[in-house]
């Protein structure tokens, strides 16, 4: 079990409940990371008593320095400071809990110093996957996935051989709020709509991702990644009760999935006990009451980001970010009651019609892409 860890995101719904699991497990956290939400973290300050928190700007931070003036921590700012929170001496792991690919640098920058990686934050993969997982190769830092569905296939992955004896993985997905709509009957849906995630309790951004289903194809990538497979090596199985989390199918036809109730705070104890489980406050289905499970195939005629994100997957180099970056903009804009709910997908395709796609892209390439995708949205919407 880790001993030391650091929070990039402590005021998330995954940071929120890090937190939690580390109070309860006695594990010391060193930094916290948030935007401008001063009251948690002057909270969670005096509740972790961490060397450092970061904020986003000056602004926050001088607020949130005047409210813990009584204690000794550093209050840093800025997105340098995540590499400052990132690389602190004595962590161990590193929890990236950021929504976004501003997890990127920090996550590379925890993986030169050898930190575990406690990954939550899809999009470091999706946009960088290749030169962050071969980074860690090299470096020999490790990368534990905390998303339920990427958790559950590495730890039926565990055991002698079974990852060069794998088939396929069988990526599991809600279905949404909106699950058996037409796309014409969801493109006016309100993000209050959208919100309404029937299993899950998650931030806004992946909630309306897992609307659309643009986080299942995230999530697709995110897995070719972590586990070196190829797009169709993947399938995707809608399945309401969110009961199993993900399977794996080996070369002799045995299936082999992780089960639990819809709640993050396995997946998370996992990233920080591993090799090891502890008791935790998370109970184990009632088989009796869920009385059944159903499987079905995704619709990607009404699926369109589920669709393009299966594209980009194949296309590969640097179309994830470009899709990525795009589809982060116009959730945004639909959040804020910019655009309609069917827009996320046009300005999302839009920009990926619009920006050259790079076939093997560097890191400044990748950082490229990301500013142009969002620039477009931004300057078009």
């Amino acid at each position: 079990m880790t001993k030391n860890i650091v929070i990039l995101g402590s005021t998330g719904s995954i940071g929120r409940q890090t937190v939690a699991i580390a109070r309860r497990l006695g594990i010391n956290v060193l930094a916290i990371t948030g935007n401008k939400s001063i009251k948690l973290l002057e909270e969670q300050a005096r509740l972790l008593k961490p060397k450092m928190v970061c904020v986003c700007d000056e602004e926050s931070a001088s607020a949130l320095r005047t409210a813990i003036a009584d204690m000794p921590v550093q209050v840093l700012c800025g997105e340098a400071s995540l590499i400052d929170a990132a690389t602190i001496d004595g962590a161990d792991c590193v929890v990236t809990a950021l929504s976004g690919s501003v997890g990127l640098r920090p996550t590379l920058a925890a993986i030169e110093k050898r930190r575990r990686i406690a990954l939550a934050n899809k999009e470091t993969l999706v946009c960088a996957g290749e030169l962050v997982m071969a980074r860690a190769r090299e470096c020999g830092a490790e990368i534990i996935p905390v998303d339920s569905e990427h958790s559950a296939i590495f730890q039926s992955l565990e055991g002698q051989n079974r990852a060069a004896q794998l088939k396929r993985i069988l990526l599991t997905a809600s279905g949404g709020p909106f699950r058996g709509m037409t796309l014409a009957q969801v493109f006016d849906k309100t993000p209050a709509d959208a919100l309404r995630h029937p299993n899950w309790s998650m931030g806004q951004k992946i909630s309306i991702d897992s609307a659309t289903m643009m986080n299942k194809g995230l999530e697709l990538i995110e897995a070719m990644h972590l586990f070196s497979v190829s797009h169709d090596k993947i399938e995707i199985l809608i399945h309401p009760q969110s009961i199993l989390h993900s399977a794996v199918e080996l070369i002799d036809g045995s299936v082999i999935g992780q089960m639990g109730v819809p709640d993050m705070a396995l997946p998370i104890q996992y990233a920080l006990t591993y090799p090891n489980r502890a008791e935790s406050e998370t109970s184990a289905p009632d088989f009796f009451k869920i009385g059944e499970m159903t499987f079905e195939a995704p619709s990607l005629e009404n699926l369109p980001c589920l669709a393009l994100a299966m594209d980009c997957a194949e296309r590969g180099g640097s179309a994830p970010c470009v899709m990525s970056a795009a589809n982060e903009e116009a959730v945004s804009l639909f959040l804020r009651e910019r655009i309609s709910f069917g827009k996320i997908f046009e300005c999302t395709r839009a920009a990926l019609d619009s920006i050259s796609i790079i076939k093997e892209p560097t890191l400044e390439d990748i950082l490229r892409s990301d500013a142009a995708a969002r620039a477009y949205v931004k300057g078009s919407y």
